[in-house]
Parts: C-alpha cells; sequence; structure tokens
C-alpha cells in the first residue's frame, strides 16, 4: 500500500518524567518519520517543573507537538489516558520518552494495519544499552485469546499501534505503578480483539538506570493485581501466574 493513501491521523502518546536526556532523540524520531499525518502529545508528569522550559522549547519546534501538564504525578498509566481523551486520531501509538522508532515505523504499520483491517498491532524492536548498543532483540508474535498472553506479556510498549475506538471509560490504563500495559492488552483482548505482531525492527527500548532498578516487589506485587483484581482470578492462581510471569522475564534478561 502506498504512503500515499494512508491518510488517517496517527495520535502518539508520550509521558514525560525525568528523561531529559532522551526526550528530543524520542521526538525527532517521530519527526523524521515517512508518514507524517500525526499529531504528539508530550503529558508532563513532574511534580518537579525544573524541566517545563525545555520541553516547552520541544514543544515550539512543530505545531502538530502539544503539551499536557499535570497537576500532579499521576504514573505513566494515568498520564496516557489523559491524552488519550485530548486525541484525534483514528490511531493511537504509544512511545515512552526514552525510546526510539525506525524511520518508517508508522508508515509500515498503518499500512499494514488498513491492508489486513486490523486493529491492534504491535512490532519486533531492539533492546539497547545507554549507548545506543543493541544487547537484544524482541520478536513480535500474534496474540488472539488472552490465554497466549497471561504468561508473558510480550509487548513492547512503544511498538504498539491501535484503534483509537478500542478505547473508552471501561478500556483504558489502570492506575498500576508497573504493568498497567499488561493488563490493557488483556482487557482488549478480553473484548474479542486480534493483536497482531509485526515480525520487523521497527523501534528501540532503552535500557536506563530506572529500568534496572525499578522495586522487585513493586513488579511482583503489580503482577499479582493484574492476575487477581483485574482477572478475577483466585490467590492461589494468582500467585502460580505471578510465578510464571516472573520466570518467563527472567528468561528474558
Amino acid at each position: 500500500m502506498s504512503i500515499k493513501t494512508l491518510k488517517h491521523k496517527v495520535s502518539i502518546i508520550i509521558p514525560f518524567f525525568k528523561k531529559k536526556k532522551y526526550i528530543q532523540q524520542t521526538i525527532k524520531s517521530v519527526l523524521n518519520q515517512t508518514y507524517q499525518n500525526f499529531e504528539i502529545f508530550i503529558i508532563y508528569d513532574d511534580p518537579d517543573r525544573t524541566d517545563l522550559s525545555f520541553i516547552k522549547k520541544i514543544v515550539k519546534k512543530d505545531k502538530r507537538i502539544k503539551l499536557l501538564i499535570n497537576k500532579k504525578n499521576l504514573g505513566a498509566g494515568l498520564s496516557r489516558n489523559h491524552a488519550i481523551k485530548h486525541s484525534e486520531g483514528k490511531y493511537i501509538a504509544f512511545l515512552d520518552s526514552d525510546d526510539c522508532w525506525k524511520k518508517k515505523k508508522l508508515e509500515k504499520q498503518i499500512g499494514f494495519m488498513e491492508k489486513n483491517n486490523c486493529k491492534f498491532t504491535h512490532t519486533s524492536y531492539d533492546i539497547v544499552n545507554l549507548k545506543d548498543v543493541i544487547v537484544s532483540r524482541r520478536i513480535a508474535k500474534n496474540f488472539f485469546s488472552i490465554e497466549e498472553l497471561l504468561r508473558s506479556c510480550d509487548i513492547g510498549l512503544s511498538t504498539v499501534v491501535l484503534y483509537r475506538n478500542l478505547l473508552n471509560k471501561y478500556c483504558l490504563f489502570p492506575n498500576l505503578k508497573t504493568k498497567e500495559d499488561f493488563v490493557l492488552w488483556l482487557k482488549i483482548l478480553k473484548n474479542k480483539v486480534k493483536i497482531f505482531g509485526i515480525n520487523e525492527t521497527l523501534a528501540n527500548w532503552r535500557i536506563t538506570e530506572k529500568s534496572l532498578s525499578s522495586s522487585i516487589f513493586q513488579k511482583l506485587n503489580d503482577a499479582f493485581k493484574v492476575y487477581n483484581y483485574y482477572m478475577k482470578f483466585n490467590s492461589l492462581k494468582s500467585i502460580y501466574y505471578t510465578l510464571i510471569l516472573s520466570l518467563n522475564f527472567l528468561k528474558k534478561k
């Protein structure tokens, strides 16, 4: 499908919290896309306003960039929800403020979705270190049922593009510090929407100090909540799946 036939707007959502070192590279990777019909939402989620003037300078570079400023720290998930409510695109794309896209990501992904009439896609991606050296790679695959995703959340958030109309007040990111994207993907699968994996490396996910030092207890606690609170599994079943999820995560390290 020719890029000239791809006309639908994409709303790109980027929460910002203390990632000043990387945000310019992230935004540049969006502005350099071959597919140019988009709007960008940067959600400033830091109660410390030190970086705000820096972000405002970035916003002024392109009229398609819009800034939303949270009155208090909401976390990445709720910040994305805030931007979703303001979005105008047929498609929603998510990008973390320290990750980057390949130049043809949107063109290839939207083209695939239009051609195959699918509402949710993700792609393969490279994992890079602080020096932009590739240290690993994740391969995207299809998920057509909840059971296929329950044991391991193998969807890179910064690679996801989905239909805006999949999201509503019953189907948004939950208030979790981690695993908030996992919950949303499970909700979408529960609504009988198929998730298609595009096996082409179209993004970079960066390992930062924050990525490495995130509380193990926090991750385990949030994983348990995914199964026990959001999936309504009993405690024993929730513990079982939390352990499986953790083991699968360690295998990928």
